[in-house]
């Protein structure tokens, strides 16, 4: 098995939103904003194949489905749809992609599952193989979502994906189309229901798996994210978001499994580390993947 870091389209957010409560004199240090406040950020897909026999995509970032307005309101960096293009560069198509994983549905996420945006134009998917899963939770919470959070959402997407017949709402650890070589953690803090996808590792101790690859999604968007209390003010409880992210790197580091970034926009994979204070960083950091073996 082979994994590719999939670049789509990128995004300038505020700083200030993506930090939460950290003030502004340390959070650009790590992430220097614009003079407006905004700080650069990827929108970034693990690509594996063959993983249970199929060329799998991990989430599709925000894409290019935004009318124009809206994508200078959200911060689109480009027009065209990258993550096609991304795609093409490793060698892919979008009919080539058997299954889409997505952690949750929120539009920087999953936009990139529709068509570039086109004036008069009803919103249509791009993968006309694949199937999708998602965890059933999260499904629900985009089916009714809360004020604080709908705008995050886009409505047309869940209609779309029942129609396909291709939707798979994951419940557990493990899904029916991938098996046991992706297992499923889930986390609150953000989104309810939020999915975090291991890529299970070719290693076995006491019976547990090592050496894999999981997709943080926005429990851990980026390096900075790894330091325990750095939430986003877009998470929807920060206490709890602190003590998963605590869990969830401490069972990583225990067993050796690798964080895949998804808005990191200088660092796609690393090693989880922990100093003798206690606390986590990254180590081996790695900017792109191409055609990367699991186990190098």
């Amino acid at each position: 098995m082979k994994l590719w870091s999939i670049l789509g389209n990128s995004q300038k957010l505020d700083g200030g939103a993506m930090f939460g409560n950290a003030p502004r004199a340390m959070w650009s240090k790590w992430a220097p904003p614009d003079e407006h406040n905004r700080i650069d950020l990827a929108c970034r897909a693990l690509l594996a194949a063959p993983l249970a026999g199929k060329t799998v995509l991990f989430e599709t970032g925000i894409g290019a489905f935004f009318e124009p307005k809206l994508r200078e309101r959200y911060g689109v960096v480009e027009e065209r749809h990258m993550l096609v293009d991304s795609l093409a560069q490793a060698g892919f198509a979008p009919a080539d992609i058997d299954v889409v994983v997505l952690s949750h549905l929120h539009f920087d996420h999953a936009g990139g599952l529709l068509a570039p945006w086109a004036e008069g134009e009803p919103a249509r998917l791009l993968f006309p193989n694949a199937h999708y899963l998602i965890g059933r939770e999260h499904y629900e919470r985009a089916r009714h979502p809360h004020p604080r959070d709908r705008a995050s959402f886009i409505a047309e997407l869940p209609d779309l994906l029942e129609a396909t017949g291709r939707l798979e709402l994951v419940d557990g650890e493990h899904s029916q189309l991938l098996g046991d070589s992706v297992r499923f953690h889930y986390s609150h803090g953000h989104t309810p229901g939020l999915m975090l996808a291991e890529i299970v590792g070719p290693e076995t101790v006491d019976g547990r798996a090592h050496g894999g690859v999981v997709f943080c999604a926005d429990l851990i968007p980026g390096r900075p994210w790894v330091h325990v209390p750095i939430t986003m003010g877009y998470d929807r409880n920060a206490e709890l978001l602190i003590d998963e992210k605590r869990a969830f790197l401490g069972d990583k580091l225990e067993r050796n499994v690798h964080l895949f970034f998804t808005h990191d926009p200088g660092c796609a994979l690393a090693q989880v580390v922990r100093d003798d204070k206690g606390k986590f960083g990254t180590a081996h950091e790695v900017a792109e993947l191409q055609a990367r073996a699991l186990a190098a």
